[in-house]
């Protein structure tokens, strides 16, 4: 097994003395500025102490391990791929924003069913214009640090991407065409007279329905379970992640943390590359 270490900042030379005597490594190899291999590395409990303690992520992973073993990375949308709840945004056009965020922490939390959830906080969103969808989009829509690094190394090695989310189609479609994705899901706001009615058009994309297109897609492409990634950050992607082969919690609630493959609580989304391309 190798140790990868990664951290936003320099890790000094004592940190990596450090872990590599609590894991045996044989040595340690930089991998990019602020990230770090340590060969033949064996678990040890005090590491993830450790590790949090000085902001640094870390995962045990197959030294034979590449990412071009893998087909598809199926990834969540709102607080994964962007940095923002759309929901949340479209909300504070009608000042509704803590009222609507509460509701969204406490689903992501796995405290409230994720489609009553949904449910309640479009009923919020009743009567506001249209055009507010695309001011979410245009002024506030931001990708998370390291997304497009991590698509580019994902399409060099062939790598099928899915943006399936229980936000909305509106930002979905708009990011699959603007980031070259292969497959995107979501569920589609119900809009008449230029208003939103406060309802979602068919059957609500819920935690069950991102595991099915998970696994739609997988064997759409012929693809096994060990070849599928799986990147969220809240309660109701834990279905779809427990259908892959390696699951990555990204600045995740605890919930999902404490069930994934790897946690990413410190790095951009490119720290993906980092942990599982030996």
């Amino acid at each position: 097994m190798n140790l990868i270490i990664q951290a936003v900042h320099d890790i000094p030379a004592a940190h990596l003395d450090r872990l590599a005597s609590l894991s045996q490594a044989v040595r340690a190899e930089q991998i990019s500025p602020h990230a770090y291999r340590l060969r033949a590395a064996r678990p040890h409990d005090a590491v993830a102490g450790f590790c949090h303690e000085h902001q640094l992520d870390f995962g045990y992973v197959d030294g034979e391990q590449q990412l071009a073993h893998f087909g598809l990375l199926v990834m969540d949308m709102d607080s994964t791929l962007i940095s923002i709840e759309c929901i949340d945004e479209i909300a504070d056009m009608q000042g509704l924003k803590p009222q609507v965020a509460a509701i969204t922490e406490s689903a992501m939390r796995g405290e409230i069913d994720f489609a009553e959830s949904l449910k309640r906080r479009v009923a919020l969103l009743e009567g506001l214009d249209e055009q507010a969808l695309n001011r979410v989009y245009d002024e506030r829509l931001q990708l998370n640090p390291g997304a497009e690094t991590m698509l580019a190394a994902l399409q060099k090695h062939g790598i099928r991407t899915l943006l399936v989310s229980g936000g909305f189609t509106f930002f979905t479609d708009r990011l699959k065409a603007r980031l070259g994705l292969d497959f995107a899901h979501a569920n589609t706001l119900e809009i008449f007279g230029g208003k939103l009615t406060g309802k979602v058009l068919g059957k609500i994309l819920d935690a069950q329905g991102k595991a099915d297109w998970l696994n739609h897609t997988r064997e759409e492409l012929g693809l096994k379970r060990e070849q599928v990634i799986a990147m969220g950050d809240g309660a109701n992607d834990l279905k779809m992640m427990a259908q892959a082969g390696v699951s990555i919690a990204y600045h995740a609630k605890p919930v999902v943390r404490e069930q994934a493959s790897y946690a990413l609580n410190f790095v951009g989304l490119d720290g993906l590359v980092q942990l599982l391309d030996n």
